[in-house]
């Protein structure tokens, strides 16, 4: 089974489409670690057409209406701010903030924790806990007093060899590229 992980999203519809399109291809699951920002990300979403699981991030303002987009699609769950779940014999967590997301993974309870947030990824080890932000799918961080443009990413986690791998989204081609 390959789990597909993408955060702060940002409703940058344009490479989320790119990422999606890769994706769905490959994985049988999406988890998204928050910041879609508007409702409408949800349209897009639900076209992964399996299993897409989703937490709340500091910028999902319309919570109400992504909600209840939400909920009138029989694929895409929102989980709140913490999602955790086992698939095949794999221990997940989840969530948006990089600083919930460490002590989750050091504490031994997970084998794998997801989040996002700091728009930088982000795939390490603490004990044997894989720890996973795949970076921004919108392109750009804060930083400096000033948003900075950075390469949109993703990533993809294999639950058969517990290794996850990275890949970029070329903005000029609409091509994906892999990282590590």
């Amino acid at each position: 089974m390959r789990v597909a992980v993408i955060s702060d999203i940002h409703d940058n519809l344009w490479n989320l489409a790119v990422a999606l399109d890769a994706i769905k291809r490959t994985a049988d699951i999406l988890l998204c670690c928050g910041d879609l920002c508007s409702p409408f990300v949800i349209d897009e979403l639900v076209k992964f057409e399996r299993d897409v699981h989703i937490v709340f991030g500091n910028n999902d303002a319309d919570l109400y209406r992504i909600t209840t987009k939400a909920s009138k699609t029989s694929n895409v769950r929102i989980h709140g701010e913490f999602f955790e779940h086992t698939f095949e014999n794999k221990r997940f967590a989840m969530n948006h903030f990089d600083y919930l997301a460490k002590p989750i993974a050091k504490s031994g309870e997970y084998d794998v924790v997801c989040f996002g947030h700091n728009h930088e990824l982000e795939i390490a080890s603490h004990g044997a806990c894989l720890l996973i932000n795949p970076g921004p799918i919108m392109g750009a961080k804060f930083g400096k007093g000033r948003w900075e443009d950075v390469t949109p990413t993703f990533a993809t986690y294999d639950i058969t060899t517990h290794s996850a791998s990275a890949f970029s989204i070329d903005v000029k081609t609409g091509g994906v590229l892999p990282i590590r």
